[in-house]
């Protein structure tokens, strides 16, 4: 993979693009493309860029007004990305903020953060990274993306990839086929499918999901790049059992979206999805497969028996810009999400997707 170049115009949505995806980590949240999927929810993006000697750190940073406060609240999901990480590209980024963001989105309260940066990983051994955080002016905050994951290194070959399945899963996913259920790539026509299984889903396990409208923002933005994928596990006929929306950035693909209805979780559908759904992306080039999220109780259980390693990343970073807002907003999100969790009947400690509120993504 090439390396993140610092001779670029951030501006300019193909070069940050390719910038995004030659970065390692780089996310699908910090395309072009996700600045027009949260443009309809009122988000404003803008890019902040520094450089630090040869190495050149920079954020796709979406900016939301909420009425009647005069601050906007800044937000850049799985953000920065970077060339290279030091504690001087840490401390160039933290000023760049502080002079550039004003500039660019008017008054902030605060910036949020929250990079892909594995706690105490290759990137933070010992913690180097959230120090130079610290002496760069940012502190923990609360999380809006899911603070682990677990992912699956796709570089080796098929046969390791489906060894690493725990014995029970390899019959689950053979059982799923000897009864004929399929596995197919699907258009935009069937999203509506899609969303139908999603609710069902949603509804099951009990968090909130956005409009099927939303979702299909996310397709129309990155489909035509060939970054976005709709899977189904369907039988012979064609009745769907179990679906997963997939997203790419560079070389490494993302599940975000996905369920499966109370037929394909008897037929074990959803196992045969998640394999192939491993197996076609490793054909098509990408080195890691991102489960999205470690849920609790069944959901994560379901998760680890497809191998690869669980990532537990640094968390949530503010850099305050003006004290007063960033305390009249974090008593305003409280409100909301507690008004969210009424109008919708959750109980206080159930899961809420942060897909529209704050900028980030569903966790299915």
């Amino acid at each position: 993979m090439s390396r993140p170049t610092n001779a670029f115009d951030p501006d300019d949505p193909t070069a940050w693009d390719a910038f995004v995806g030659a970065a390692e980590p780089g996310s699908y949240l910090q395309l072009s493309g996700w600045a027009r999927v949260k443009a309809v929810n009122g988000w404003k993006a803008t890019r902040v860029l520094s450089r630090a000697g040869s190495e050149v750190a920079g954020a796709q940073i979406l900016v939301r007004r909420p009425r009647p406060l005069p601050w906007g609240f800044a937000y850049a999901p799985r953000g920065p990305v970077a060339s290279a990480w030091t504690a001087e590209t840490i401390g160039a980024f933290a000023e760049a903020c502080r002079t550039t963001l004003p500039e660019r989105a008017g008054r902030v309260s605060h910036l949020r953060i929250d990079p892909e940066i594995e706690a105490d990983g290759p990137l933070d051994p010992d913690g180097a990274f959230c120090r130079g955080l610290r002496v760069a002016g940012f502190r923990p905050a609360g999380p809006i993306q899911p603070n682990a994951s677990r992912i699956i290194d796709l570089r080796p070959d098929e046969e390791t990839l489906w060894g690493d399945l725990r014995k029970k899963w390899r019959q689950y996913v053979n059982k799923a086929r000897g009864a004929g259920i399929v596995v197919v790539d699907a258009e935009g026509d069937r999203l509506p499918e899609f969303y139908r299984i999603y609710q069902e889903t949603a509804a099951r396990a009990g968090f909130l999901i956005r409009t099927e409208g939303a979702y299909r923002d996310v397709w129309e933005a990155y489909r035509p790049q060939g970054l976005a994928r709709l899977l189904f596990a369907q039988t012979a006929d064609g009745d769907p059992l179990a679906t997963l929306f997939l997203v790419r950035c560079g070389p490494r693909v993302v599940e975000p979206y996905g369920g499966m209805t109370a037929a394909g979780g008897e037929s074990r559908a959803n196992y045969l999805l998640k394999w192939e759904a491993i197996r076609t992306s490793r054909e098509q080039g990408a080195t890691s497969y991102d489960l999205w999220g470690l849920a609790t109780g069944g959901i994560a259980h379901f998760k680890t028996g497809f191998g690869g390693r669980e990532v537990r990343y640094i968390g949530a970073w503010d850099l305050v810009l003006d004290p007063l807002g960033r305390q009249v907003y974090e008593g305003a999100q409280r409100a909301r999400v507690v008004w969210a969790r009424r109008r919708h009947g959750l109980e206080s400690g159930g899961s809420v997707a942060a897909f529209g509120g704050d900028g980030g993504s569903d966790a299915a």
